[in-house]
């Protein structure tokens, strides 16, 4: 019988064939409310991704971006499935997108994988471990701030939550002077601070069972980052957000400056 993990990866891997296959070909786009908008590559991406979880799963329920919750999930076990973050940036030509699967069992991430469709890299956990795949041989991911690049979320889930604003956190001179702001706008960035590729990554927004992070925060947790709300509490309560950072150091900086007085007088 297939593991989960190995399922979690296949599938993954399913949904980024589908979105570097359609890359650079013409898509229809779907509008969405909020002016977001999916395209045929999300659609197919996530039919795909779906038809390699039930075949294998098929009394788990699933959560996908596009289609919504589909199966009676009489198990207990929801795939949460992004089959593209990053929609805007592969519609206009660019290859920064994931391809995210994630299996919740009650409250806890079982396992999960991130996939970049462009570098055939997957990020993988299994609760325990955290890995990337490249050429069929997996490696741990090993967190680092040694970069001091930190993606904060422009567009973020609840962008009109008044508990951070983004620009002005970039604009911050502390921000400047101690980090090197990015904007990847895909949460393969959350998978990079995992990796050591990012120092850490900001959002704010209500991020419980999402479709877009859930893959991300499983990996840099059990990849031993610091991992937060937006204020530093325990992930998923009061204010919600994320601050997940390589070391203590940098996300203790990224607390002071989210609450400074420069950020939070935008308020």
């Amino acid at each position: 019988m297939t593991t989960d993990l190995d399922l979690t990866i296949a599938a993954a891997q399913a949904g980024a064939a589908v979105v570097r296959s359609r890359y650079g070909t013409p898509l229809t786009r779907v509008e969405k409310s909020g002016g977001d908008f999916a395209t045929t590559a999300d659609l197919e991406a996530e039919q795909a991704i779906i038809d390699v979880l039930r075949a294998a799963r098929p009394d788990d329920a699933v959560v996908g971006e596009e289609g919504g919750r589909t199966g009676t999930g009489g198990t207990g076990r929801v795939w949460l499935v992004d089959p593209l973050c990053g929609t805007s940036n592969y519609a206009a030509g660019g290859m920064l997108v994931a391809v995210n699967v994630a299996l919740r069992a009650g409250a806890r991430t079982v396992v999960a994988a991130s996939a970049d469709p462009f570098t055939g890299e997957v990020f993988w956990t299994d609760g325990a471990r955290a890995c990337v795949r490249r050429g069929g041989a997996d490696a741990p991911l090993t967190p680092s701030a040694d970069t001091r690049l930190v993606d904060v979320n422009l567009d973020s889930p609840n962008p009109h939550d008044p508990t951070l604003r983004a620009v002005g956190l970039i604009a911050d001179r502390r921000f400047i002077e101690r980090f090197r702001p990015r904007v990847v706008s895909t949460t393969l960035a959350v998978a990079w601070v995992a990796a050591g590729r990012r120092a850490a990554y900001v959002t704010d927004g209500d991020l419980r069972d999402s479709v877009h992070f859930t893959s991300g925060i499983a990996l840099c947790q059990a990849a031993g980052c610091v991992v937060t709300g937006i204020h530093g509490q325990p992930l998923h309560t009061g204010a919600g957000g994320l601050v997940v950072a390589a070391d203590e150091e940098t996300h203790a900086d990224l607390l002071a400056l989210i609450d400074g007085p420069a950020v939070a007088e935008q308020r």
